[in-house]
């Protein structure tokens, strides 16, 4: 059986005890869902969908980093959004930080809600 190991690193909001940042296995990093909480104050960015979505891939850029990875090897995106309407301000941010062929496999769907009354989460899974 693949030992996996705990990713886990201040530059990102901790996790709540029941599950981890990040786990590393077989070659792999599985990033829990992440919103737009600044690791500092611990709060939601205030203002747009887009500067949330930007902590939130801040956020999981720097658990990547912990991990030995980073950014550009992601291969596999979930997007929670509460309301459609705002794909593509959401889109317009990802783009940016997805931006080197080939782009990762992506599924973005509307939710009820998420945590804390946010309007974005963002789980990926990339390779080491």
């Amino acid at each position: 059986m693949a030992a996996k190991t705990a990713v886990v690193t201040d530059k990102a909001p901790p996790p709540l005890p029941f599950f981890s940042q990040a786990i590393k296995c077989n070659g792999m990093v599985y990033c829990s869902g992440s919103i737009g909480m600044d690791p500092i104050s611990m709060k939601l960015v205030e203002g747009s969908i887009e500067l949330r979505t930007e902590q939130a891939l801040a956020n999981l850029t720097a658990v990547l980093e912990a991990a030995g990875s980073s950014i550009d090897n992601v291969v596999k995106v979930n997007v929670f959004l509460t309301d459609m309407k705002d794909f593509a301000a959401m889109n317009g941010v990802y783009a940016k930080v997805f931006n080197k062929d080939p782009k990762p496999v992506r599924t973005c769907v509307a939710v009820h809600q998420l945590p804390l009354g946010t309007d974005v989460e963002i789980e990926l899974t990339a390779h080491l």
